[in-house]
């Protein structure tokens, strides 16, 4: 946890455990995943980035923001947690959800899109290469939101202490975890960050402009 970089073989084989329960782990954050969303803007027939997308719990909200002609790329690296979106998006029979499995800073993304989420992704947001992947092929005046946990204030030591016990089972390092939005922050020079749960948990957005 001490390390500076995020370790790729320890995601994988946390998520590897967590896939069976991750949809019951994450539902007590389910009102910041609609924050998260909201704060996007999302209008129909817009294009989606859901970086780090896990079993896929932000893909039906999405799509009910871009509609039936809009389109959601997600990529997400754990083969496990992919299968589960896949069985996802099988079960609602979605057509417009491009599931790829690979690490964000390796994903090809392809056209230009207008809009993109990190939700509960520290590690994905702690790496520049993968934050610049997505910022990359974002549009002039695409919306971009993160959300996740961080600690805060000295004051809020009990605060602090609940955010450390969840992230060392759900992050491969704890760099950054004071400011997880630096990276996407310097990306796209100004961000605002609403803290929320006491401080614990925070919703950062920001939008591309025409010099990055």
């Amino acid at each position: 946890m001490a390390r500076r970089r995020p370790d790729r073989n320890q995601s994988l084989a946390q998520y590897s455990r967590r896939a069976g329960i991750y949809d019951f782990e994450l539902s007590f954050f389910e009102p910041i995943r609609r924050r998260a969303i909201e704060r996007l803007g999302l209008r129909p027939g817009d294009t989606v980035i859901d970086a780090g997308c896990g079993t896929g719990l932000s893909l039906g909200p999405l799509i009910a923001g871009v509609g039936g002609k809009g389109r959601i790329v997600a990529i997400e690296q754990s083969p496990d947690m992919i299968e589960k979106a896949r069985e996802r998006v099988r079960e609602h029979g979605w057509r417009n959800v491009t599931l790829i499995n690979a690490p964000v800073e390796e994903a090809e993304i392809g056209a230009k899109v207008d809009a993109a989420l990190f939700h509960f992704t520290h590690d994905v947001l702690r790496e520049p290469v993968a934050v610049a992947n997505v910022v990359d092929r974002l549009k002039v005046g695409a919306r971009v939101v993160a959300s996740g946990l961080n600690c805060g204030h000295l004051w809020a030591l009990p605060v602090n202490l609940v955010v450390l016990a969840a992230a060392l089972h759900s992050v491969s390092t704890l760099e950054g975890i004071v400011r997880p939005w630096s990276h996407l922050e310097e990306a796209l020079g100004r961000i605002r960050v609403e803290q929320m749960m006491l401080g614990g948990v925070y919703v950062a957005s920001g939008m591309v402009g025409r010099k990055r």
